[in-house]
């Protein structure tokens, strides 16, 4: 699972598809405490992962 910002989400989907070879799936955070985007530690929004 990639936890991104708005800025980072097409990064997070290229990559998800990168390593697994199909189209993840995306979701809005639910708990949004002290989740932060994995290429920029700003506030995460989506959770981009399969499964």
């Amino acid at each position: 699972m990639i936890y991104s910002c708005e800025d980072h989400v097409e990064l997070a989907l290229d990559v998800a598809v990168d390593e697994s070879g199909s189209f993840p799936e995306l979701n809005k955070v639910e708990n949004k405490l002290s989740t932060t985007c994995e290429y920029c530690q700003k506030e995460a929004v989506y959770i981009v992962g399969n499964g």
